[in-house]
């Protein structure tokens, strides 16, 4: 016996996910694909991410800021190529223990920054998982053609830029397993909230876009994430470890421990964009930045060779145990 009813399935995307496909070409979420069309003059910027349970946030985070952490690690990316943002797509992998109550947040903290970031929801599936909550978003963004910023445009003399402050969601994320640090009430909230909520510089992606000759976003570390850029640009860069952007609490919990330096330039979910900026150029971008209310920092130099080499206040080059976050 054959039933026209809708399915639960389909009753939960109606329920929490309909009000967000405010796009046309979502077609109210009722059918099995989406259309878009990008703005003419245009390509498009693909982009997909996955966070998981136990991996990249902990199971007792709220289901609002999993949502946006989500959404936030792959506007990072688009806000690195100097693209702006079009749609996405999520789809969930959920326990049997999930229910209504956590969709219900989850939805709002998507619904959230859809608004927020320009960014409205297209599509995407919700299947039952045996193992942890896993989401997965693909975002898509559009540059004028030819122009999106790679990671292997840097040339020797180009300067070498990051947004915000670095290494503040790694210090975060050792507070959360148990790490103690003489820091008062506010810099300890201030690590644990950039660990639990990215802040993607999608304010700079013009900016980008307008003056950078390569860039990319930090998510598995600054001294990882600046040696792949120069391995595609085949260069080298000189990195002035005292002049990387950090924040008071940062700072404070590295005048406690010397030793958090090197977790701070390894330790990844920094979501800042890092870029280089040819020196013909570098005026104009710091107006754009400012203009675009995002702190940069330059931090070093781009030369002829390979790798990227961090050097302490004498001059001398720091060693890292290992350079960035890695699954494998």
């Amino acid at each position: 016996m054959s039933s026209d009813s809708p399915s639960g399935e389909d009753k939960l995307i109606a329920r929490f996910f309909g009000p967000i496909a405010t796009d046309p070409g979502a077609l109210g979420l009722t059918d099995d694909a989406a259309f878009i069309k990008p703005p003419p003059g245009t390509e498009m910027v693909l982009k997909t991410d996955a966070i998981v349970s136990g991996i990249h946030f902990f199971a007792e985070d709220p289901a609002d800021a999993v949502a946006q952490k989500a959404l936030r690690v792959n506007l990072s990316d688009l806000a690195a190529k100097g693209a702006k943002p079009l749609g996405f797509l999520v789809s969930l992998a959920l326990p049997k223990d999930i229910g209504d109550d956590w969709l219900s947040a989850f939805a709002s903290g998507l619904r959230e920054d859809a608004a927020t970031y320009k960014c409205p929801l297209f599509g995407g599936d919700t299947v039952r998982s045996p193992g942890p909550v896993m989401v997965s978003v693909a975002t898509f963004g559009s540059v004028p053609e030819g122009r999106m910023v790679r990671r292997s445009g840097a040339k020797a003399g180009d300067h070498v830029f990051v947004t915000g402050s670095i290494g503040d969601a790694a210090l975060g994320l050792r507070l959360r397993q148990g790490a103690e640090w003489p820091l008062d009430e506010k810099q300890r909230e201030h690590l644990l909230s950039r660990y639990l909520l990215p802040r993607p510089r999608n304010a700079l992606a013009q900016a980008v876009l307008d003056y950078a000759s390569a860039s990319m976003d930090v998510s598995d570390g600054l001294a990882g994430d600046l040696a792949k850029l120069c391995r595609v640009s085949k260069v080298a860069a000189e990195i002035d470890a005292a002049r990387v952007p950090l924040s008071d609490a940062a700072q404070a919990a590295v005048r406690h421990d010397a030793s958090l330096l090197e977790p701070v330039l390894t330790g990844g979910d920094d979501y800042e964009i890092l870029c280089t900026v040819s020196p013909a150029n570098i005026d104009r971008f710091r107006v754009a930045a400012m203009m675009a209310r995002t702190a940069i920092a330059d931090i070093g130099t781009i030369a002829d060779g390979e790798g990227a080499i961090f050097r302490s206040p004498n001059g001398q080059p720091l060693h890292f145990s290992r350079t960035s976050f890695s699954h494998f």
